[in-house]
């Protein structure tokens, strides 16, 4: 990775994205096996797995055909437009590290909210013993969320290029070694090269994002499927919305610092 050094306020932007980004995948290659997931190993049924897979990409697959629109009407679209447009004027206008920082507040600022509501919703279906049925809903609010943070760093989302990038940053916010690298390194070409890759078949891509969130919540979706004690597997939603804010914001703010460096 480039690290630039310090000079330009962009270049000061820069490098400290590349240090934030550095630290965000080095903690993301390693995977640990919690304690939980040990004990609930073998009270997991097989099927599970199966399931999970074909409810996130049932999810996908309807938001995606039809859900994107109602999905920006939950949240002011149009305001997140004016945002980024005047934050870009600002900083057309003085590059200077407070304004070139101000697109990257805003997205975090929006995250924080989605992750607070994902959460909320996970923990009272959880008490409720539905787990299943919670995907749909957590599917929704990740792309409401990554949606939000494309607008925001003046992305529009709604086109399968769009939509292959935003599958890897799902995928990649999930992954863990060498699974990690490969999907960062596919979501780092799609930044410099803005191209869907040659052969690319977008329900391949869905079903490869499906598999890595059903890896990923396998046994908390479990958990959030037996009453009261389900609100812990609900809780899971946060660790899952930060990893994926997180990923996005990073992505997207490279390609907001690459683009200006290019204009």
């Amino acid at each position: 990775m480039a690290i630039f050094q310090r000079g330009t306020p962009l270049d000061a932007e820069q490098a400290k994205l590349d240090r934030k980004e550095a630290r965000f995948l080095a903690k993301r290659r390693q995977s640990k096996e919690s304690p939980l997931n040990q004990l609930l190993d073998d009270k997991v049924p097989d099927k599970l797995r199966d399931t999970l897979d074909a409810a996130f990409v049932k999810a996908f697959n309807l938001i995606f055909s039809k859900g994107s629109p109602v999905i920006d009407k939950t949240y002011n679209a149009d305001k997140a437009r004016r945002e980024y447009q005047v934050n870009s004027l600002m900083a057309d206008d003085d590059a200077s590290k407070r304004n070139l920082r101000q697109f990257s507040r805003q997205a975090n600022g929006s995250a924080r909210v989605n992750t607070v509501a994902s959460t909320a919703a996970g923990v009272g279906l959880g008490v409720l013993g539905i787990g299943i049925p919670d995907i749909a809903l957590l599917v929704g609010t990740m792309l409401r969320s990554i949606h939000q943070i494309a607008l925001q760093y003046g992305y529009e989302h709604d086109n399968d290029a769009e939509r292959y990038f935003i599958l890897l940053l799902i995928e990649g916010s999930v992954a863990h070694g060498e699974h990690l690298d490969e999907i960062d390194a596919d979501a780092n070409a799609f930044i410099h090269y803005h191209a869907l890759p040659d052969g690319y078949d977008a329900s391949e891509q869905i079903r490869g994002a499906a598999s890595a969130l059903s890896d990923e919540m396998l046994y908390m979706k479990f958990l959030q499927g037996i009453p009261i004690v389900g609100a812990v597997g609900g809780a899971f939603n946060a660790i899952s919305m930060h990893n994926l804010t997180a990923y996005a914001n990073l992505k997207y703010h490279k390609r907001f610092l690459i683009g200006r460096r290019a204009s």
